[in-house]
């Protein structure tokens, strides 16, 4: 049995440690927050990254330093994360690519639903289907009759095998069932559509924004349930008469395993507060981005559930790993 004076310091032992837990709670973030883009500056992900994390950093009143670390498909930005300390000082912004990663290689040096925490979603986008002027496509319809017409002429084009643009691609192809053929580009993909080489490609709209101006793409379809802001006039993919195709490319925030809970969740709420500002929702729309709020377990389950999809897609289309 204690005495009393064994008891007292317990006690009051506890007391401390509990004391010191809640201000190491409350001095989070004490330092700048550094954040990988697992893709290149200028790309769907890193765009819409760096939009909300500035907001954020407001929020936090610490710097979220940005760094574009891209590599072998997103593979060298998220495993230098997960295995980075969970102290809340390293995080990655997320995206569909999670899924694809497993899709494309049988041994990765992380796992994407073990080595993350989903901390907070930014928002979703659709792909734009945009076609060649040279094509002569106006609609969606003319793009299938004329894949229907000559089977295995039409090319479409995207940023590299599993990438978002090839995921919506397979889609069409397979709601369609048309004969195409794939063309993976590593950066110029949107440069050959516009000069006629190859005639669509499933972009998405924040990495196409800047080229939709041009006068050299006809823009066909969105690829989501519904029309967005950003191109009034254009339909979807539904509307469009193949719901089977919908295809969404979603952005992020996500922290290696085992940071502690009270971190995720002043991350998360310090996105929430990012995405409500009107400032920051309007550029999200310059970009073609739904802003989604959502709880840090409704992101969770989102993550794992697009995994899952994105494996039955790769599938069904017939996409293997590339090791």
């Amino acid at each position: 049995m204690l005495s009393r004076r064994a008891f007292a310091g317990a006690v009051v032992g506890t007391v401390v440690v509990t004391t010191r837990s809640a201000c190491a709670a409350d001095a989070y973030p004490s330092r700048p927050i550094r954040v990988i883009s697992p893709f290149p500056a200028g790309s769907a992900s890193d765009t819409v990254g760096r939009v909300v994390l500035d907001k954020v950093s407001q929020i936090l009143g610490q710097a979220m330093v940005v760094e574009a670390k891209p590599g072998a498909g997103g593979i060298v930005g998220f495993a230098d994360v997960a295995k980075a300390d969970p102290d809340g000082y390293t995080l990655v912004t997320s995206s569909t690519s999670m899924g694809t990663g497993m899709v494309l290689h049988s041994h990765l040096p992380y796992d994407p639903d073990k080595d993350f925490v989903s901390v907070a979603m930014f928002g979703v986008q659709p792909n734009v289907l945009v076609a060649s002027k040279e094509s002569g496509f106006k609609t969606v319809a003319d793009l299938v009759a004329a894949a229907k017409a000559k089977p295995g002429t039409l090319t479409f084009a995207s940023a590299g095998v599993g990438s978002s643009s090839h995921m919506a691609g397979e889609k069409l192809r397979l709601a369609a069932k048309i004969d195409v053929r794939h063309v993976p580009f590593k950066d110029n993909g949107l440069t050959e559509v516009m000069a006629g080489r190859i005639d669509y490609y499933f972009i998405p709209l924040a990495a196409a924004a800047s080229a939709l101006g041009s006068g050299k793409l006809e823009v066909l379809a969105v690829s989501s349930p519904k029309r967005v802001p950003l191109l009034p006039d254009v339909p979807s993919i539904v509307e469009a008469g193949y719901p089977g195709a919908e295809f969404n490319f979603w952005v992020g925030l996500s922290a290696p395993a085992k940071t502690r809970r009270d971190i995720v969740d002043k991350l998360h709420d310090a996105t929430e507060k990012a995405l409500a500002d009107p400032d920051t929702a309007a550029k999200l729309t310059k970009l073609g981005v739904d802003p989604e709020q959502m709880s840090v377990a409704q992101f969770g389950k989102f993550v794992k559930d697009d995994i899952a999809a994105t494996v039955q897609l790769a599938k069904a289309a017939d996409i293997k790993p590339v090791d």
